[in-house]
């Protein structure tokens, strides 16, 4: 492809997925740059150092935290925007997904694999032995998870705070309000959608699968018996296939796998590349293939993205992620243990 059919290429991609219409600006309205104004149905507002005067070294208290976990596992910087996304998505940025109990969104078979609940306890115990009863557990897992990934090299995104937690759990949100891995790409679209985010944050965000990883469980059916008939799903490479078959044996559930070959521990654009050549580990990765936006897009983005501009537009994706759901000023909680609810 010639230079200038290239930077023509580049402009109309650009054209088409950095566009915000004005229908998807979505309930969500700027205020003042340090502040996100979400609605009478959250009661508050975020904003940039909520703390500033009840907990003045909370975020650093965050931090130091995280970077004592990151230094002994670069890996779990993965696990905690796993779960933060988790969390996010189901009932809102709430903290609901770090609750104990029977029928809790912890017992929901997609959130069994979450770890880092010991980084949030111990974060949250660093906190409270300084500020008690005062920083969310919300913001507690917002914050380490933008945290650890800056930490691994990833981009650092502006976390508002003042959320405040949820005191409900069920996993039966967990399978009405997560996306599957075998999703098709109208239905990742829609999923987004439900949750204020559009196709360009789906796009975006589906790059974090660039780090992290993932049970052989996850892909038994898309590499033994695709259609039933103990195929293997043909829109994985046959390589890459043969690579997954000797790694995730018939049966295997438990075999961790990376999600992004030979870049599970980097926060990069490798995803891109990966997805284009037919190597994307779960089924709704493949799906960006079969959608001529997202095509292009990954086009775009194997041959002439910038990191720089990726860790930029998935930076702005998480900030309306994190804006969830959020419940702030008189609703909600504080937990003082991020796993009990407070008794009423």
């Amino acid at each position: 492809m010639g230079l200038t059919m290239r930077m023509a290429l580049r402009i109309s991609l650009v054209a088409v997925l950095f566009t915000v219409s004005v229908a998807d600006s979505r309930k969500v309205k700027k205020g003042k740059k340090d502040q996100l104004e979400l609605g009478d149905s959250t009661g508050g507002e975020l904003k940039n150092q909520f703390y500033k005067e009840t907990c003045p070294t909370a975020e650093d208290t965050v931090k130091q935290v995280v970077q004592g976990y990151v230094n002994n596992d670069r890996g779990i910087a993965a696990s905690l925007l796993r779960m933060l996304f988790h969390d996010c998505f189901v009932r809102g940025c709430e903290a609901s997904v770090l609750l104990n109990g029977s029928n809790t969104e912890k017992t929901a078979i997609p959130n069994l694999s979450l770890r880092g609940f010991n980084v949030i306890n111990d974060i949250k115990a660093a906190v409270e032995a300084i500020c008690q009863k005062t920083v969310s557990c919300a913001d507690i897992l917002a914050l380490s998870a933008r945290d650890s990934i800056a930490m691994i090299g990833g981009p650092s995104w502006n976390v508002l705070t003042g959320r405040r937690d949820g005191n409900e759990s069920s996993a039966a949100d967990v399978f009405l309000n997560l996306p599957a891995p075998f999703f098709t790409y109208p239905q990742l679209v829609s999923n987004f959608q439900s949750k204020g985010l559009d196709e360009t944050d789906l796009l975006w965000l589906s790059g974090a699968h660039t780090v992290g990883l993932a049970h052989c469980g996850t892909i038994q059916k898309r590499l033994y018996s695709f259609s039933g008939q103990g195929d293997t799903d043909p829109a994985l490479d046959p390589a890459y296939a043969i690579q997954l078959k000797e790694e995730c044996r018939p049966g295997d559930v438990t075999t961790k796998i990376a999600m992004d070959p030979d870049s599970e521990l980097r926060f990069d654009t490798h995803y891109y590349s990966a997805v284009r050549a037919h190597e994307g580990l779960f089924q709704s990765d493949a799906a960006l293939l079969n959608s001529p936006v997202a095509s292009q897009f990954l086009m775009f983005a194997d041959t002439l993205l910038p990191e720089g501009t990726f860790f930029q537009q998935f930076s702005n994706s998480m900030v309306k992620l994190t804006s969830i759901g959020v419940l702030t000023g008189s609703q909600g909680t504080i937990r003082t243990d991020c796993a009990v609810p407070v008794s009423s």
